[in-house]
């Protein structure tokens, strides 16, 4: 697992959202955040400070203005200054809230980031953090091709030169899609899921030995390339070796685990004349199928299984 503590700059998040500036800092364009969780100061705007982490994103909403409103201006002056001492990162008024004249006096005082939307507070909330979850991932780095077919996001493994890049465009060219190439970034953005994509500098390139360097996206057009996929499957592609006994039913599902989640994998041996395009697409279509709650093989298990019980071999 990648330990290390990300962070993605302010800027990305209010542009997301178009939220609009009551007063924009002098180092705004420096302001990072790298936690993924928000806070709405309810408790702070009494007083109360105990585990507040000004790390975070502030919002307020109709519930905080509605009680800071029942305050004297002098209090609200008072709650506000005490507030704005933390260097947090931005503080946020949803739902088209009231600005009220105490909270600008002290942004501008202490030069905090003061935004604002017609935003609901909750929707936004949920948004924000949703974002964050995935600029802040942990992730790792890994040399293969991601693809998505027939919907599904399939990691192709292998040893260099066996035919990673010409199975991916053998499969763009049947219609599907791809999303990274030699490097795939590959993100833990919850429980249960993984988001692969390519590096910034390196997207929608491929490398095919023989031709050099092409940009799918300028041959194939956008249909045939994707920013990001989740990471349903993974493909090992090994040299075919004579006497090696291969999985020919299927019963047992293999696993391999990347940031601590498993995903479903299958080893497809390589040799001259098998077209692995379509081996992969039906590996894609089974793995929706499994997904699904059918197994061909373990359908078939149980029909034999049912015809020996019933006196049929």
């Amino acid at each position: 697992m990648d330990n290390r503590r990300y962070k993605v700059k302010l800027s990305v998040i209010v542009e997301e959202n178009r939220l609009e500036f009551v007063h924009k800092s002098s180092h705004y364009d420096d302001t990072f955040v790298s936690t993924a969780d928000v806070n709405r100061p309810a408790l702070q705007l009494t007083g109360f400070y105990d585990y507040f982490d000004p790390e975070r994103i502030q919002i307020i909403g109709i519930v905080e203005t509605t009680y800071l409103k029942t305050l004297s201006s002098d209090a609200r002056l008072a709650a506000f200054e005490e507030y704005m001492r933390y260097d947090f990162p931005a503080l946020i008024l949803c739902h088209g809230v009231e600005l009220l004249p105490e909270c600008e006096e002290m942004a501008r005082k202490y030069d905090r980031n003061l935004l604002i939307t017609e935003e609901d507070t909750s929707t936004l909330q949920a948004n924000i953090i949703t974002s964050l979850h995935k600029y802040l991932a942990p992730r790792i780095t890994t040399h293969g091709v991601l693809v998505e077919v027939y919907g599904e996001g399939m990691l192709i493994l292998g040893d260099s030169g066996i035919g990673k890049s010409e199975t991916a465009l053998e499969l763009i060219k049947r219609g599907h899609r791809l999303i990274a190439d030699d490097a795939v970034e590959i993100r833990r953005i919850d429980n249960n899921t993984l988001l692969g994509s390519a590096p910034e500098n390196i997207r929608y390139y491929m490398e095919l030995r023989g031709i050099g360097i092409i940009n799918v996206r300028y041959l194939y057009g956008m249909g045939a390339v994707k920013g990001a996929s989740m990471v349903e499957m993974i493909v090992n592609l090994e040299p075919w070796e004579d006497g090696k006994a291969y999985d020919r039913l299927g019963i047992k599902q293999d696993y391999e685990e990347i940031l601590g989640i498993s995903i479903p994998s299958i080893t497809v041996p390589v040799r001259p004349g098998r077209n692995l395009a379509i081996i992969l697409e039906v590996a894609a279509m089974n793995n929706r199928q499994k997904k699904s709650g059918y197994n061909a093989a373990e359908a078939l298990a149980s029909a034999i299984d049912s015809a020996v019980d019933g006196g049929l071999f």
